[in-house]
This record gives C-alpha cells, sequence and structure tokens, in this order.
C-alpha cells in the first residue's frame, strides 16, 4: 500500500464523510497498521467495519477504543463504547459477553447521570425491561435527556421506541403517530447512519407484526435507497428478510426466495437473530410452493439459530398428514406466555386449522374468538382479513353455512385489496366449501376455477393438486403430503455446468465462486417459482421434480434466457445443459428412485451447453408456444432399446 500512516488517516476520513464505507476501512485499517490509532478514530473505524459486514473487526476496534478511554479517564466515553459492544455481541447471539458489557456501561455510567451516554445507558435498559411500562418509562427517561442536551439521534430512537411499545400495549394510533415522526427524521438525513439504520429496521418490524403490509412496503422500499446511497452491508440483509415477507404476501415468490436467501447468505457472520428471520421466512415460502422437505430443511436451519420454527412447521405437519404432531407443536408454542399478542396471532390462524382437523372444534372457536379480539385492538387490514377467515372455517365446520359464507367473503374482499393472491386463493377454496354445503356447486365451481388458476401462476403445487381433486367432486379439508414409498409421476429435470475451466480461466478462481453463488441462487429461485422441488445438488448441477411437463418446459426456458441475459449484462455466464423426463418412480424421503430418474440423468449428460433435451413422450401434450426440433434416437447406457429425444427452441 502507498501513502504514509498520516496520509491514510486523512483518506479514511474524507471517505468516511463520503459514507464510502469499504475505502474507509481498507483506509483506516493500513494506517493502524502504520501506527495505532486513536481512540477517536478507532470509533470509525469500528463503524466502516460494521457496514460493510465484517462484525469481527468491528469488535475489536471498539474494543481497543474502549480501552484507550479508560486509559485516558474519560468514562463516559468508554461507557458507551461497552453499550455498543454489548449491542455486537447480542448480534452474534453471544449473550454472556453482551450481558457482561452491559453491566460493564452500567458501573461506568452510573455516576453520569445527566450525559447522552446516560441516555443511551437507559434505552440499553428498557430493551431488556420485561415489563412495557418499565420499558416505556426507561423510553421517556432517555428521550428526556437528549431533548435537553440537543441530541438528534437519542431523540429519535427513544422517540420511536415510545412509538413501538405504545402499539404492543394496543395504543396503535398513537403509537404509529411517534413511529412515523421518528422514522420521518430518518429520511431526511438529520441523523447518523447506525441511527437511521435502527429506526428502519423497528419501523419495518413493527408494521410486519401489526400485518399493516402497505406501511412496512412504503418503509422498506425507502431502507433500500437509503442503503443504496450509503453503500451498506449488514442493514440490507434484515431489510432483505421484510421485504421477502412482503414479496411473499403480493405472491412475488421466486424474487422473495431470492430475497431470503441472499439475507440468509449475507448475515450469517453478522446477525444470529435476523439470520433465522430469514431461514424462517425461507421455509414459509417452500410451504407454500409445496416443497416440503427444503421447507423442513429452512425450518430446521432457523431453529438452530434460535428461532421458534412455529407456526411453520406445525403447518408443514399437517400437509404431509401428520394431524397429532402438528396438533403438539401449535399448543406448545400457545403455551408459551411470553408471547404478546402481536405474537400470538402470528400462531392462531394456524390454531383454527389445525384443530379443526384434528376435530376439535372447540378449541378451533377459541383460537379464531381471540383472533377477532386481537384483530379488534390492532385494526390492520389483514389481521380483519385473517380473523374472518378463521371465523368462517369455524361456522363451516360446525354447518353454519350462511355465516361462513358471508365471513370468508369478507376475507377474500381483504386480501384482494390487499394484492394477496395466495391467501386470497386459499380463502376461495373454503369458500367454495361453504357453496357446495349450501347447495350451491355452480358458484363453488367458479370459485375453484379461479383459486386453482391463482396457485398454478403461483407455482403452489400441494394446493393446485387439492383444488383438483375438489374440482373432481372429493372436499379434502387440507393437502395431504406424498405417501412415502408410492410410485409418483414427475418430470425430472437434470442440469449441469459444462465448460467451467475456460470460463475460471478467463474470470478467475475469486470471480467464478461469485458466479457460481448467483447461478446457485437463480436456479433455485425459478425452480421455486414454477413448482419445482429441488432433490439434489452435486458439483454443479441440480436434481429437480416437478409435478408435470408443463412447468418443467417453462422453467427450462427461463433459466436458459435468465442466463443469456446476465451474459449480455455482465460479459460472462455459465453455460448449461438441461435433461428432461417424465417417468413414475418411487419416493424414499426426499429422494426418488427408479428407472425413470436415471433415464432424466443420462439425458442431461448428452445434452449439448445451452440445450434444453427431452424425451419425446414427455413433451406429447406440450403447452402453447413451445417449439421443438424434430425427434432423434439415442441409444443410452443401461437401455437395450433407442429411446427418442427432441431439443426444445427457446433462444
Amino acid at each position: 500500500m502507498r501513502g504514509s500512516g498520516g496520509e491514510r488517516l486523512v483518506a479514511g476520513r474524507d471517505a468516511l464523510r463520503r459514507h464510502a464505507w469499504g475505502e474507509a476501512f481498507e483506509q483506516l485499517r493500513a494506517a493502524d497498521a502504520a501506527g495505532p490509532l486513536s481512540p477517536e478514530d478507532l470509533e470509525p473505524l469500528a463503524e466502516a467495519a460494521q457496514w460493510i459486514g465484517r462484525l469481527d473487526d468491528c469488535i475489536a476496534a471498539r474494543e481497543r477504543a474502549h480501552a484507550g478511554y479508560l486509559e485516558r479517564g474519560h468514562p463516559r466515553r468508554a461507557g458507551f463504547l461497552a453499550l455498543l459492544l454489548a449491542h455486537d455481541h447480542f448480534a452474534k447471539g453471544q449473550g454472556s459477553l453482551a450481558t457482561g458489557w452491559l453491566r460493564r456501561a452500567e458501573r461506568l455510567l452510573e455516576p453520569e447521570r445527566d450525559s447522552v451516554e446516560y441516555g443511551h445507558l437507559l434505552r440499553a435498559q428498557g430493551l431488556m425491561a420485561k415489563d412495557p411500562d418499565e420499558a416505556l418509562a426507561h423510553a421517556r427517561a432517555a428521550h428526556d435527556i437528549a431533548t435537553r442536551s440537543g441530541d438528534r439521534d437519542l431523540a429519535a430512537l427513544e422517540l420511536q421506541e415510545q412509538g413501538r411499545l405504545l402499539v404492543a400495549k394496543g395504543e396503535v394510533a398513537e403509537g404509529l403517530a411517534l413511529l412515523e415522526e421518528a422514522t420521518v427524521a430518518a429520511v431526511s438525513g438529520e441523523l447518523s447512519p447506525f441511527t437511521t439504520g435502527i429506526i428502519y429496521c423497528n419501523a419495518i418490524d413493527v408494521c410486519r407484526r401489526l400485518a399493516d403490509y402497505r406501511r412496512a412496503g412504503e418503509w422498506t422500499d425507502a431502507a433500500e435507497r437509503w442503503c443504496e446511497r450509503q453503500g451498506i452491508l449488514g442493514f440490507p440483509g434484515a431489510c432483505r428478510v421484510y421485504r421477502a415477507g412482503i414479496l411473499r404476501l403480493r405472491g412475488a415468490w421466486a424474487d422473495a426466495v431470492c430475497e431470503a436467501a441472499h439475507a440468509c447468505e449475507e448475515l450469517r457472520p453478522y446477525n444470529v437473530s435476523v439470520t433465522a428471520e430469514a431461514f424462517y421466512e425461507l421455509g414459509e415460502i417452500r410451504l407454500r410452493l409445496g416443497d416440503l422437505a427444503a421447507a423442513e430443511e429452512a425450518f430446521r436451519q432457523a431453529h438452530e439459530l434460535g428461532r421458534d420454527p412455529q407456526p411453520g412447521l406445525a403447518l408443514l405437519r399437517l400437509a404431509e398428514g401428520k394431524v397429532e404432531a402438528a396438533r403438539t407443536a401449535i399448543r406448545s408454542a400457545l403455551a408459551d406466555d411470553s408471547r404478546d399478542r402481536l405474537g400470538r396471532v402470528q400462531l392462531l390462524p394456524a390454531q383454527v386449522e389445525i384443530a379443526l382437523a384434528a376435530e376439535e372444534p372447540e378449541v378451533a372457536r377459541a383460537a379464531a374468538d381471540e383472533l377477532e379480539a386481537i384483530a379488534g385492538v390492532y385494526r390492520s387490514p389483514a389481521l380483519e382479513a385473517v380473523a374472518a377467515c378463521a371465523r368462517g372455517l369455524v361456522q363451516l365446520a360446525t354447518g353454519d353455512d350462511a355465516a361462513a359464507r358471508r365471513s370468508l367473503r369478507a376475507g377474500c374482499r381483504i386480501w384482494q385489496q390487499l394484492e394477496a393472491p395466495y391467501e386470497m386463493a386459499r380463502a376461495r377454496t373454503w369458500l367454495a366449501a361453504a357453496h357446495r354445503a349450501g347447495g350451491d356447486p355452480e358458484t363453488a365451481t367458479l370459485e375453484l376455477e379461479a383459486a386453482r388458476a391463482s396457485f398454478e401462476r403461483l407455482g403452489a403445487a400441494l394446493d393446485a393438486a387439492r383444488v383438483m381433486e375438489m374440482l373432481a367432486g372429493e372436499t379434502p379439508a387440507r393437502a395431504a403430503g406424498p405417501e412415502p414409498g408410492r410410485a409418483q409421476t414427475r418430470t425430472f429435470m437434470f442440469t449441469d455446468i459444462v465448460r467451467s475451466t475456460q470460463l475460471i480461466e478467463a474470470i478467475g478462481d475469486e470471480a467464478w465462486a461469485d458466479l457460481v453463488g448467483w447461478h446457485d441462487r437463480t436456479l433455485r429461485a425459478l425452480f421455486a417459482s414454477h413448482g419445482g422441488e429441488e432433490v439434489d445438488h452435486a458439483g454443479d448441477g441440480f436434481f429437480v421434480a416437478f409435478p408435470t411437463a408443463g412447468p418443467a418446459l417453462a422453467c427450462s426456458v427461463a433459466i436458459q434466457q435468465t442466463l443469456v441475459e446476465h451474459r449480455r449484462r455482465q460479459g460472462f455466464a455459465p453455460q448449461v445443459r438441461i435433461g428432461l423426463h417424465a417417468a413414475p418412480a418411487q419416493r424414499q424421503g426426499r429422494a426418488y428412485r427408479g428407472k425413470g430418474v436415471h433415464i432424466a440423468a443420462r439425458i442431461g449428460a448428452i445434452a449439448e451447453p445451452g440445450e434444453i433435451l427431452v424425451t419425446r413422450d414427455t413433451v406429447a401434450a406440450r403447452p402453447p408456444g413451445v417449439t421443438l426440433s424434430a425427434p432423434r434416437a439415442v441409444v443410452l447406457k443401461g437401455l437395450s432399446e433407442p429411446l427418442e429425444v427432441v431439443s426444445v427452441a427457446w433462444r
């Protein structure tokens, strides 16, 4: 590196003023290597490290700054650094270390009760308080100190904290007013990046917990624009989790999978609790797509990182037909008395569905009653839709068909206004059952056809199959998972990157690793959006199962077109060959076994780079708009007879 330590320091300070975090980190780190930095310069080094996602470097710099302030006899600043270190260790899931730093901050700041730093201590203590009134008292006291001292950052933080606590207590209008006042200060650029990030994060989280998706979407978009301007990592990962939830609600599942998966990768070394939330969100999306194995794996990882996997895991057990396991799981989650009302409202809709499947109508009725009471307090449209549908399900199960139709129509209307296609399609299937029970099969069929179309567009394979059964005259209460060991006809896809060596030589190992990561995320999102179930991922290739040939063909074309577009924009992209074959196979856990799987793998192996090769029988009833080559016969290893294949024209 060129330049003296002093020049590096000046350059680092200039980069900080421009919020060029990566440049600031490198310059200040180089200056520190040339000669140890003062505590005043170690603080910005730590901040730059934080915003580029290097939390260990951030902690190391803050520890040194803390020690330097102590050595100089500056307990107030040392105490503030101790509070930041407590926050950092909590983010990493290191509770004991975090508590130790918090205790040190209390010892250092207790004699400094008129200082802004003491106000930050009150804030930290309020966040730790279990009683909401005690937490509110801390927030108000800290806000008073900030107002007297003229500290905008602390004032905005504690204004928002009061708003968050008031919302939790049910004083929604007053709480949201304070929350929005604080967030406007963040939008206007009055606050430091650290404070702005916290305020955005908390505002989005409160709106999400309220199921106020309109507000949550607005603040998420504003936060993303701010992150782009600041060049910040770490906080965008948290944003991605919230955005994934909003995209899931709106039916943009491929984008939601990308956001959640990216957040999982980005946040794993940085913030344990938000990483856990990202895995849980990924599980929710996979569950809706009907990929039960991938959903269970995501819920498992969320649980390992400390996030309760309910209600997702209980609903997954219900989809598998394991009603008793689902019943036990959701009851255990609801027995946790640490949950506030907004925490319980996440579980109660699942309790209604599971209790009805377990033939416990009174349990379902109690859950629906509680949902209605909570929705009456918080008054967000999504909560009202959930409560209306829960009430309708209970009314339908207990024979009050007319009341069920009224409740479910109300739920459908709200979901439509919220542009939530999956929730609306599910409500339509329940409404169809109510119409059928009331002797109106024609209206029931109209609702089912609309629901089926929505599920197919979304790629909700299990839900679409359930509606097809209902259209055929059956009325299953829920979608059951496939029976283990039973032969199931699927369209199998094998993908593989080819000619990778030449591309690695052209772009280098580091760029290749980034490209492969992009390839994996992109293909997984496309599988998900077309209802594909990832069975295996070995080396550079994927093994995926689709319910029918149509979605498999559409997904294959989307993969090739996406790669071409990436190559056009970025100058390079891997070449992928794809093989498809429809056949029955035995399902064993997540795996498929049988001759058809081997044929699909060998078709993929003989495809050319950029080709989609399909057995002729698989596309006998091809979707409209798909153009095929003339069939040709190929001989595959292990087969005595040649097999006819065709190539899909996708360019």
